[in-house]
């Protein structure tokens, strides 16, 4: 996305500032996938699994309070709904097993334990959170739902 910048680095300062951000300690390893241009976080990346093994669908994880903001507002106009109307079923089919495959692409070939299902925000079909569709498309990810998203919030829905 035009102004952002992509970086894996965590610092102390990045683990303080997520934790902030979501209002509690993570529960998962994770990157910066996205930062702002003041070089705030804006979307992370999960590992697969959380701290004590359990899997973490959700990927990519939006946290910018701005952009959640805007995101909801989309939400509570019936957003989800609308998506999933407006979006071909097919791409969105598509969308969901390449986040599912680059996911899996994450996990120990050797992983014997309960693994991640599903595509974008855990879900198989459908749209389950534009939250996380619009997060997979900042960090670069082909969503039909995420450019959705964005095309809503540059046409004013940002405010």
């Amino acid at each position: 996305m035009s102004g952002d910048r992509r970086d894996q680095t965590v610092t102390p300062e990045d683990l303080d500032r997520v934790a902030e951000l979501l209002g509690r300690e993570p529960s998962c390893s994770f990157e910066i996938a996205v930062r702002g241009l003041d070089g705030d976080p804006r979307v992370i990346k999960n590992a697969p699994f959380f701290h004590d093994g359990t899997p973490m669908p959700t990927l990519y994880w939006l946290v910018s309070p701005r952009l959640c903001k805007a995101v909801s507002r989309i939400e509570t106009r019936g957003g989800v709904r609308l998506a999933e109307s407006e979006v071909d079923s097919d791409k969105l089919a598509q969308a969901h097993e390449r986040y599912r495959a680059g996911r899996d692409e994450l996990i120990s070939d050797d992983w014997s334990g309960p693994r991640p299902a599903g595509g974008v925000g855990g879900t198989r079909r459908g749209v389950k959170c534009l939250h996380a569709h619009y997060a997979w498309f900042l960090a670069g990810g082909d969503d039909p739902v995420g450019q959705w998203v964005h095309e809503r919030l540059s046409n004013g829905d940002l405010s």
